[in-house]
């Protein structure tokens, strides 16, 4: 019998939102050494790029009004602190500039920063930046890239390739069995 793993996939408001299908499909697959209960969070920026009939039904997808559904006085469930407590790894892929910069900055005004904020830093937290080689290449990206990784938190690299706006060079998300091969290495002991 595998292991089983509670995985939380986030994705926010990058293009590269478009591979978050193939990404559940990927870390779906029974050949895998593990079992991945997975949960999804979108920001509303995300919905921009996919339509949510591409997640199969049994994979529960969070927005930010769920947030408000759960909770209505003292006593009743948090919804991102409730998905902190569930998932056993967060990776968010893809992480756009915009935020990035809110993780690097504690701004929590979505359900993904919510459960970023609230995140156990015993816990694996992964992040695929994407976002235009403009972006990417500005100073300020990778101060907030090392002041994750200081967190804790473990970058899965971009790569350089031509962007769907034409320009070709950093930025692009990691391909997804490189995001899967991350997601399966966080749960390997450590020697």
């Amino acid at each position: 019998m595998k292991p089983e793993r509670n995985v939380m996939i986030a994705a926010t408001g990058s293009v590269a939102t478009i591979k978050l299908a193939q990404l559940i499909r990927e870390l779906s697959d029974e050949r895998l050494p593990f079992k991945f209960h997975l949960k999804v969070l979108i920001t509303e920026s995300a919905k921009h790029f996919f339509e949510l009939e591409q997640i199969p039904e049994n994979v529960p997808i969070y927005h930010n009004r769920d947030e408000w559904i759960t909770w209505n006085k003292r006593g009743d469930p948090v919804l991102h602190i409730d998905l902190g407590k569930w998932a056993d790894l967060l990776v968010i892929a893809p992480l756009s500039a915009n935020s990035l910069s809110k993780m690097a900055t504690g701004i929590c005004d979505n359900i993904v920063m919510c459960v970023v904020r609230a995140w156990d830093l015993q816990k694996p937290l992964l992040f695929a930046p994407a976002m235009n080689t403009r972006m990417y290449d500005h100073p300020i990206t990778r101060e907030q890239i090392d002041k994750l990784i200081s967190w804790g938190y473990k970058e899965i690299p971009c790569i350089s390739k031509t962007l769907m706006c034409g320009d070709t060079g950093n930025g692009a998300m990691a391909e997804v069995p490189t995001i899967v091969e991350a997601v399966l290495s966080a749960f390997q002991p450590s020697n």
